[in-house]
């Protein structure tokens, strides 16, 4: 099976860490309590800063985050166990987008976990075209809108939702999980 992942908020505890950060400097650095929409995934729907202040964010943060973020629990077993049971994994991610060194800390910590994956996509906005190319049979990813538009479009999408963001619609080609153990679970069901 080809399982297409996401790496942010999937493979790296990096959203929770951002969003930590992110209401720190809200509050901290720029004396607000800018929080527009606590269910938004993205810094520039879920706070009322202006361009300059998410970039300074952006700027300030980013890189420095990215280094000290951990794997989510489960992550590196489960990909470990799915893929000595021969499934690929490919890489399909935005990362690497806005400032291009986060790849590299990505491919480091991957390095350091001993974590490979068959293919990588980095810089990828639109995930439904890399998807379709590759005949992914799943993929996992922590975006809405991401999951919204690959399950529409007929991808089995697993959306690794963290309690805030926004619900979606389970049905024959998404469901939602909160851990690792659960994306396991429904892998194996479809292989069976």
């Amino acid at each position: 099976m080809k399982i297409g992942i996401d790496i942010d908020g999937v493979i790296l505890d990096y959203e929770r860490v951002l969003k930590t950060y992110g209401d720190l400097y809200d509050f901290i650095e720029l004396k607000k309590d800018g929080i527009i929409n606590r269910n938004e995934h993205y810094l520039r729907n879920r706070y009322d800063w202006t361009e300059e202040e998410r970039m300074n964010f952006v700027n300030k943060y980013f890189l420095k985050l990215s280094k000290q973020t951990s794997l989510i629990p489960g992550a590196k077993d489960v990909i470990n166990m799915l893929q000595k049971e021969g499934n690929e994994f490919i890489i399909i991610s935005a990362r690497g987008g806005m400032i291009e060194e986060m790849k590299d800390i990505a491919i480091e910590k991957f390095n350091e976990e001993n974590l490979s994956f068959n293919k990588y996509y980095w810089k990828q906005d639109d995930k439904l075209e890399i998807a379709q190319k590759e005949q992914i049979d799943f993929m996992i990813d922590d975006s809405y809108d991401v999951c919204k538009r690959l399950s529409t479009n007929g991808i089995k999408t697993i959306y690794f939702r963290d309690k805030e963001m926004k619900k979606l619609e389970q049905n024959k080609c998404l469901k939602e999980v909160s851990n690792w153990g659960e994306i396991y679970r429904i892998i194996k069901n479809e292989s069976r």
